[in-house]
């Protein structure tokens, strides 16, 4: 029989079969990441070369910790009256402030108060919104689910292992500042340095539960690990028998990828590690944190590409936040983003209950709406699952999964059965989103009181 050939690349031809309009290239702007040198617009890297800029030691060596260097930085580009509500800021924030001169480079500085990553690094003190009153330190109670310190073993299979107790910035949103940077006026530290002794504790109790099959190694950032550091800690928990997966947790891709470009004795630490793992059939890859579409750049798009070439599999877990990612169309992007760069959107967290950034928190509702917006913008696999970090210390639920979720006091209440039977645990969504009568009552105790009553109560309803 003859086969005819049937071409479909006349336009007449593709016009007819079409069942989607034609998209304009030019609309695809998940692939228009900023490139060139736009760290240049900043005064204090105004005649930084390339070499420089890409150097991980330079972005370091030149991080911004406080308001003086800040301001040596920004020159002209910002007021006095920022000024001064930045350094109303550092003095509220419960979190140690460094800012790579890479992540400043993307800040739009004509709107710095709108900006969505200025949101992130830089508090301002006019900002700021008062804590929940059922706020914690230690909201997820990771200390409490601790059975030697720096190891958190909460779900049957999976155990986090804090590795260090530094980053290479500080983000104001972290759930972990009860440990995480020095101390500030604010908070005194649970400090988790890198000692030998305590890891090794660590490896022991993973070694004596065999249920243990997952270890996050997080802290702290595994950027700030040295590379001898990333191979002892990988090799001692490859040597584990019932060790099957191994991710290191970095928000060091987002907000200084000339690490991976230019730290070879790392990046080749970790690549050992990932191949090493491979022929023992077990998983290694990196966990990261992207938050924002502004903060991957073509440097970003190198440097994934990088990781990549080596067999790395990169995972995105992101933070909702107020003003950052809280729209459709952001997070879209952001989602879009991730995947043109080779890095799988894992989860969207619904903001922890962390001291000193309620601004940044949204309500659940968003969450459930940003959801059913993005999937089916991509393939499933890069589409994330968003999730409730459960406060107290259930564990991460699907947003959608809750048992009870009253939108006038927002509270809403989800149940963990395979984490922690019988418990109920609580999420509570910012006050100045609900209306006046109901911040009002959030204002009384006793109140209080009566509204986490009820939701307990319409929960265990509803589970009978």
């Amino acid at each position: 029989m003859e086969l005819k050939v049937i071409k479909n690349d006349a336009p007449e031809v593709a016009s007819e079969r079409a069942v989607k309009p034609p998209v304009d290239e030019r609309s695809l702007v998940h692939k228009q990441m900023l490139r060139g040198p736009f760290w240049q617009k900043i005064p204090a890297y105004a005649a930084v070369g390339e070499s420089e800029v890409l150097d991980h030691r330079w972005q370091a060596k030149h991080s911004i910790t406080n308001v003086p260097k800040l301001l040596a930085a920004l020159g002209s580009l910002v007021g006095p009256d920022f000024i001064a509500d930045a350094t109303a800021g550092f003095d509220k924030a419960p979190m140690s402030v460094r800012v790579s001169p890479y992540l400043l480079s993307l800040i739009d500085w004509e709107h710095p108060y709108e900006d969505p990553i200025r949101r992130q690094f830089i508090p301002l003190g006019s900002r700021l919104l008062p804590d929940h009153p059922k706020l914690g330190l230690d909201s997820l109670h990771e200390r409490a689910d601790s059975p030697v310190d720096g190891l958190t073993h909460r779900y049957v299979d999976k155990a986090l292992f804090l590795a260090l107790d530094t980053c290479p910035v500080y983000c104001r949103f972290c759930t972990r500042s009860y440990a995480v940077g020095i101390d500030t006026d604010e908070v005194e530290k649970f400090h988790v340095k890198a000692h030998a002794d305590r890891w090794q504790r660590a490896f022991s109790y993973i070694a004596s539960r065999p249920e243990l099959e997952d270890i996050v190694v997080s802290g702290g950032d595994a950027y700030q690990l040295r590379a001898e550091q990333i191979t002892e800690i990988g090799e001692a928990l490859l040597a584990i028998e019932n060790v099957r997966r191994i991710r290191y947790a970095t928000k060091g891709p987002a907000v200084m990828p000339q690490k991976i470009l230019t730290d070879d004795a790392w990046l080749d630490a970790i690549t050992a590690v990932v191949e090493h793992g491979r022929k023992l059939h077990k998983e290694v890859v990196i966990h990261t944190h992207f938050n924002h579409p502004n903060e991957i750049t073509g440097i970003t798009e190198s440097a994934m590409n990088r990781l990549f070439e080596r067999g790395i599999t990169v995972r995105n877990q992101a933070v909702l936040q107020r003003g950052v990612n809280d729209s459709d169309e952001t997070m879209k992007l952001l989602v879009k983003r991730l995947g043109h760069v080779n890095v799988h959107p894992y989860y969207v967290y619904q903001h922890d209950l962390v001291k000193g950034v309620e601004d940044l928190r949204t309500t659940l509702q968003t969450a459930l709406d940003i959801e059913r917006y993005v999937r089916g913008a991509t393939a499933g696999f890069n589409t994330p699952t968003f999730v409730v970090d459960a406060p107290g210390g259930g564990g991460k639920r699907d947003a959608h999964s809750y048992e009870h979720y009253d939108r006038r006091t927002g509270i809403s209440v989800y149940a963990a059965p395979s984490v922690k039977p019988g418990a109920y645990f609580l999420y509570y969504d910012p006050i100045d989103t609900l209306e006046p009568d109901y911040q009002r009552r959030w204002s009384i105790p006793a109140e209080q009181e009566h509204m986490v009553q009820d939701a307990l109560a319409a929960a265990r309803a509803r589970l009978r």
